[in-house]
This record gives C-alpha cells, structure tokens and sequence, in this order.
C-alpha cells in the first residue's frame, strides 16, 4: 500500500542523513517541517517535504492504489520506541500498592514475598494462551497511544520452565503484532524464595541450564541482570552478562535504581546495550558512560510510583550524553505503557526540553533496543511507523498536555491500524 499523507501542519524529527542516537546539546536541535507532505511505500518511508514543493505526479506511480490522508491542523511524529517494559505478566498487584501507600518500601514489600517473587508464582499457575492474551490487550493500548516498538523483558518465571513459558509468549506477539518488538532474557530479575542463601546458586542456574535453552529456541534477543542493592552483585552480573555473549547475546542491565550498585559501570565494562533505571547516578557514573556506546535509560514512571529520587537527567545531558526514556510497563512499580506520559515526565520531572523529551523517547531510544537503524525518526528507508495527532497547536503541546491522548492516526509498516476520531 501507498500513503501520501497531505497538509500535515509539522513533521517531527525528520533527517536527511540518519544518525544512531544525539547526545548532549544536539538534543536541543529537533528538525521538523512546517506544511508537509509524507510519503510512504511499501511499508517504507519513501520521501518527504513542504507542501508547496509537492508535484503528485513526480512521486506517484501512475499505476499505484494510493491511500491519501489530510492532516491538516495535525502533526506528525515517529512512533514511540519502549525499550523496557515487563508487559508479559499474570495478574495486577494493587495490594502492594496500598502497602506503598502506608509506607512500606520497595524493598520491604520484596523481603516480605511481595514484588517480583508475587507475581513469580502467579506466572507459574497461568497458562501460556491466557498470559498471550493479556499481553496482546496490552500491546494494543500501547498502539493506541502511538508506540510503534517495544522491548519486552522476561523475569517474572524465575524458574526454567516459567521463564521459557514467558519467552514464548513474546516470540507469538512478535509473529502477530504490528509492533517491533524484541525480547529480553531477565532470569536474573530476582532470587527464587527457595534460593535465599544460596544466591550464587541461582545464578549458576541461569548461566548453566536457563540460558543454553532460551539460545536454542531462538527466544531472545538480549540479556538482562538486576545489578543492585538486595539483587544480584557485580560479580554475578559480570557473570551472567560474559556467559550471554557466548549465545550473542548483548547485555542490558537494570542498574542504580536503589543504590549506587557499580551496575552503570560493569555495563560499560561489558559493552551493554543500554543501562536501565539511574536513579543514583554521579559523577563517576557519569564519566563512565561518556567513554562508552552504552545508551543510558531513565524509566520515570516507576521513580514517579515509588517516590523515588529522580535521575540526573539534566546534568547527563548537560555533561554531553544521550539519554533515552522508556515506560518499564510491569505491574509493581510503573502500571503503564503510556509513553505520552513518559514524554511529558521528561519535561515535567526532568527538566528536558520538548525536543530533548522527544529524542529520548524515539530516536535514543530506538538505539536501545538495537534498532535506531531502522526506526526513531522520519528518514527515507526507514521503517513507516508514525502517528498522525488530533488537531493540536504546536509540538510542546504534546508534553504540555499530560492527561490526554493526543494520538489520532497510528501507522505501522506503513499500514494503518488504528484511527480514533476527535
């Protein structure tokens, strides 16, 4: 299918010569054409600019059946790019919720078998099609709210037969969503109630029997520790991450979320994708990063849920790093895959810039998940997944109005699917 989209009152992020991520003061400088036109062939974006540069005749094949869409007052963005969240999972956990509410900590609520062990042994009594058809009714409220890919973490099994139940059920969302997705390896999100004590054991387990059959079955595209304070140590996130790069596996690394845990720099040391969380990140972090390719990612709905200190964000860029944004969608600490929300978190919370805000929910994102080659920005070739908004005044509006859905048009693989009228 072809889609001229015509009238398009600005088109975000676009670039002639695409890049991997933008750092530092380049986050500031957003491109975006006023009066634009979109083209799209082949589930591709073919070629874009100004309306009144526009002759049909010049970029239509005569033979071509055209879908054109007038947007006309509206703008179009990129489609989010989610590189963390924990959406496979059995059930709510509203329960711990209260408990946040009287004042127990993240911690305390874990020490007590609640947490990541809770919904453990739920993930252990549902079945693989009920647990895929939670996950789908997910996916799709994420489309409606204009992410187009989404990096999906395993984690909640903690056992080898959970954790390949939950593998499996994102290998069948990536064969029947529209969404890129990628998967993530997480046995080591938390130590099994019957390891306590005999952690180094469990760990042994992930290296020796989880991992050689999740590489067998093709089930992952990355591996991921928790590194830090009440989790796993450095040395068994060194560990895990060195055995993962003998299946090609590249590390990714929950890291400083409740501590200054030394995970940013066993990420860097291994050359890990992205270093998640980052709540406690200084100067040393900070210098360890700069000399690395590793994308640091600040996931503000959960620091916003647990009432936690929030990421250096500015002083990151400021001191000439990416930074990327993601949900981590999961039932414990952030219970939504908004990344609206998220967009606006950044300029709220985190002082970013709307077009600092915007990169790191796209482009810097995308990179994240290995993926900015093809997806995070309105270039030629890259994958068509954007989303036209409802009429709206200007690009600042989209994180300036937190509490609505400004997601009109979503279209992915340069299909259509799914259109909500004001």
């Amino acid at each position: 299918m072809t889609i001229l989209i015509e009238n398009i009152k600005q088109l975000v992020l676009t670039e002639e010569k695409p890049r991997k991520f933008v750092k530092g003061k380049a986050m500031a400088d957003l491109n975006s054409i006023a009066d634009a036109w979109l083209l799209i062939r082949q589930g591709k974006i073919a070629d874009f600019g100004r309306m009144k540069e526009l002759d049909k005749s010049d970029v239509l094949f005569e033979t071509e059946d055209v879908k054109v869409l007038d947007a006309t007052g509206k703008l179009v963005f990129p489609s989010f790019v989610d590189s963390h969240t924990h959406l496979v999972y059995p059930a709510s956990r509203e329960i711990e919720y209260v408990d946040k509410i009287k004042g127990l900590s993240y911690e305390e609520i874990a020490r007590r078998g609640g947490g990541i062990l809770n919904t453990a042994r739920k993930m252990q009594e549902i079945s693989e099609d009920e647990l895929y058809e939670q996950a789908m009714q997910r996916l799709n409220e994420i489309i409606s709210l204009g992410t187009g890919a989404v990096e999906i973490k395993s984690g909640y099994g903690l056992s080898t037969e959970s954790e390949l139940k939950m593998l499996r059920v994102i290998k069948r969302l990536k064969q029947d969503s529209p969404l890129t997705i990628r998967a993530n390896f997480l046995g080591a999100h938390a130590v099994p109630a019957e390891y306590k004590g005999r952690q180094t054991e469990y760990v042994d387990k992930v290296i020796s029997e989880m991992l050689p059959q999740v590489a067998e079955e093709g089930l992952a595209d990355f591996v991921d520790v928790f590194c830090d304070k009440g989790f796993f140590t450095i040395k068994d996130t060194e560990r895990i991450l060195e055995a993962g790069q003998k299946y090609g596996l590249r590390g990714k690394i929950h890291a400083n979320e409740l501590d200054y845990s030394g995970g940013i720099q066993a990420g860097v040391k291994f050359n890990a994708l992205s270093v998640d969380h980052l709540e406690y990140t200084g100067d040393a972090e900070i210098e360890a990063l700069l000399a690395s390719e590793t994308m640091p990612t600040i996931l503000p709905g959960a620091a916003f849920f647990l009432g936690m200190v929030y990421a250096p964000a500015r002083k990151m860029i400021d001191a000439g790093l990416p930074v990327a944004m993601a949900s981590d969608f999961n039932p414990g600490s952030a219970p939504s895959g908004n990344m609206q929300f998220i967009l606006s978190m950044a300029s709220i919370a985190y002082r970013l810039l709307p077009e600092e805000a915007l990169y790191a929910t796209t482009l810097n994102t995308a990179y994240a998940m290995g993926i900015s080659d093809v997806l995070g920005s309105i270039a030629r070739g890259k994958i068509a997944n954007v989303f036209i908004t409802k009429p709206i005044p200007t690009l600042e509006f989209m994180p300036y109005a937190f509490g609505s859905n400004k997601v009109e048009t979503v279209i992915l693989n340069g299909q259509v699917v799914h259109t909500e009228k004001c």
